[in-house]
């Protein structure tokens, strides 16, 4: 007589998944906190972590603020830092409310031409004035997002991402045309197009924490409805959601976040992508938890990141997320494609 074996129920998997979700979170605590130390203590002056803990206590005295290694650790590497994790969760948050709405597993900033039309917008932004780039870059972006869905859902929605390549390659080439022009200022745009938090000051650090905030509190407010929409089949607009105000207001906001990011940091590709597909597995389809574990994960892959550029001789942090998303990428279209 065979044993029956019975099914996990809906509360059975509830709990596991939080219990996942609890052991994720404790983890990535402790991964940020390392990935904090090592980015704060290593560089060209290696700093002991203690002596690190010290230096940011906020009770620290006036004169020892002054101290060469005070200055090191919290005018240079802090900002630098705090300005790598915003970003990376900002693009993170990105390719989560991305993949979302459009119902795309390959849609981030980077692949939609999100990306490149906020490099277009600052490059033109550096031909007028530095305080031009970033409203500039937002600008892009907008206009690289509407030409992208205007152009896919005139033909098909499966064409997204193809479409936002070939935006990215249309912009890139107007970048291009940029530099040719620029004259004394090509040096400017190409170190900033090139991705790098070097020389990252904390204005630029606060000022992409502020979008951060902006850019993905509302989704994290707005997740049953994201949830809902997520379904495809015009389900959301069924469950009471008006899907047009829902997307068109989050697409701003993932353009805002994108703009920052790329207007103060320059390009950095693919972060976006990879995140939430690491993350599904194991955090659940929810968008709440999801987009709260995406912002730091993301944050932590792009300081690691940045550390490894920086061990390699100040490469360029979008070379080493390239290297990375690239082959992901080719992954995820093989397998939505059926080839894996």
């Amino acid at each position: 007589m065979t044993a029956v074996t019975e099914k996990p129920s809906l509360a059975d998997y509830k709990t596991a998944l939080r219990g996942r979700r609890l052991q994720f979170a404790a983890l990535l605590f402790c991964a940020l906190t390392v990935i904090a130390f090592w980015r704060l203590s290593r560089g060209d002056w290696p700093i002991p972590v203690s002596r690190v803990f010290a230096l940011l206590s906020p009770f620290l005295s006036g004169p020892e603020r002054m101290t060469p290694e005070a200055i090191v650790v919290r005018s240079v590497r802090l900002p630098r830092l705090l300005a790598a994790v915003g970003t990376g969760g900002v693009l993170s948050v990105a390719g989560v409310v991305l993949q979302g709405l459009l119902l795309n597993p390959l849609a981030e900033p980077y692949t939609l031409g999100i990306a490149a039309g906020a490099a277009f917008g600052g490059a033109l932004g550096f031909m007028v004035h530095s305080l031009w780039v970033t409203p500039s870059a937002f600008a892009g972006a907008l206009a690289a997002l509407w030409a992208v869905q205007g152009m896919a859902w005139r033909s098909s929605r499966g064409h997204l991402v193809l479409t936002g390549i070939v935006v990215n390659a249309f912009l890139s080439a107007g970048v291009t045309f940029l530099k040719a022009i620029a004259d004394d200022r090509l040096g400017a745009i190409v170190l900033w197009l090139m991705g790098s938090f070097a020389g990252a000051s904390p204005t630029a650090a606060l000022w992409v924490w502020g979008a951060a905030a902006v850019s993905a509190l509302p989704p994290w407010f707005w997740g049953r409805e994201l949830d809902a929409v997520s379904l495809g089949e015009d389900r959301g607009s069924l469950l009471g959601v008006d899907e047009r105000r829902l997307r068109g207001g989050l697409l701003c906001l993932v353009s805002l976040g994108t703009a920052a990011a790329v207007g103060s940091f320059g390009i950095i590709g693919f972060v976006g992508l990879v995140v939430p597909h690491l993350l599904r597995p194991l955090i659940g389809p929810l968008h709440r938890p999801l987009l709260f574990f995406a912002f730091w994960t993301g944050g932590c892959l792009t300081a690691l990141a940045d550390g490894a550029a920086q061990s390699l001789g100040e490469l360029p942090v979008g070379v080493v997320t390239s290297l990375i998303g690239g082959p992901f990428f080719c992954w995820i279209l093989l397998r939505q494609d059926g080839g894996l």
